[in-house]
């Protein structure tokens, strides 16, 4: 049983994807809502999800070949080392996730609750 309030746009926007990214979307979705209870999920940019909490943590974006999972806090600590992609950009870096991938959920959990507590200090461009 879901234990957040889930957004209909999000549910058929990882409807449409193959089963292997569904399962992806899925598991990322169930990684920021644990990371706190109050996170709201939304669609942004006409399509995409979007999960948020006193500003964005993180968006989905299914590619051909991977999911990518924006980190919308260039400046929150990797110590295990799952950022992917975006090292350098102004204001998110992202976890490509291809088929067949074990991510770290653990680690990508912990990101998702240093961002919201950066997001509740007044977030990384204040910090």
């Amino acid at each position: 049983m879901r234990s957040f309030q889930p957004d209909p746009r999000v549910d058929e926007y990882i409807s449409r994807l193959p089963e292997w990214q569904q399962a992806v979307c899925l598991r990322v979705r169930e990684a920021v809502h644990a990371a706190d209870p109050e996170v709201a999920e939304t669609i942004k940019r006409s399509v995409q999800p979007y999960f948020v909490l006193e500003g964005n943590i993180c968006a989905l974006l299914a590619a051909k070949d991977h999911v990518n999972v924006f980190i919308y806090d260039p400046r929150v600590p990797d110590p295990r080392g799952i950022i992917n992609q975006g090292h350098g950009n102004a204001t998110a870096r992202s976890v490509q996730i291809h088929r067949g991938d074990a991510p770290d959920w653990e680690a990508l959990q912990e990101m998702f609750r240093a961002v919201i507590e950066r997001n509740r200090a007044g977030g990384w461009r204040h910090l």
